[in-house]
């Protein structure tokens, strides 16, 4: 008896709050796609796949990345988003991120923060400031 009522309670709360929809904000949208290149970019470098940096990154961006790349024989690398910060001039996404390299049966485990900043209209990388996750290992 207290199942059928708790259950009639909880749909009762469910269709209630369920029925305003709010619409998705264009800040929110860019967000989402700012999150999809940056590990667009992390599995390309996973993979060792310059062409699809080169597509999500300006020309600075990606002699940044290609300048800053280290030999190593496999790497697993985590990304979590912490923040993202949209104005005229550029979006900036705040990554936490870990990562593990193997290098001549050598294991490094490294990690830190990352500022990438990309360009507003294409969001392409530009820069990436603090603890370059493609810089590893070091």
């Amino acid at each position: 008896m207290k199942k059928i009522f708790l259950t009639i309670i909880a749909l009762t709360m469910l269709t209630a709050c369920g029925s305003e929809v709010k619409k998705v904000t264009e800040e929110s949208e860019t967000a989402k796609e700012v999150f999809a290149v940056a590990e667009t970019i992390k599995d390309a470098y996973l993979k060792r796949d310059l062409s699809t940096i080169e597509k999500n990154a300006t020309k600075e961006g990606y002699r940044e990345i290609l300048g800053a790349i280290k030999h190593f024989d496999t790497a697993e690398l985590t990304f979590e988003n912490k923040w993202v910060d949209i104005d005229k001039s550029s979006v900036t996404l705040r990554v936490a991120w870990s990562g593990k390299w193997t290098l001549r049966k050598q294991e490094i485990e490294e990690r830190g923060t990352a500022i990438f900043i990309f360009e507003p209209g294409s969001l392409k990388l530009r820069k990436i400031l603090r603890v370059n996750p493609f810089r590893q290992p070091e």
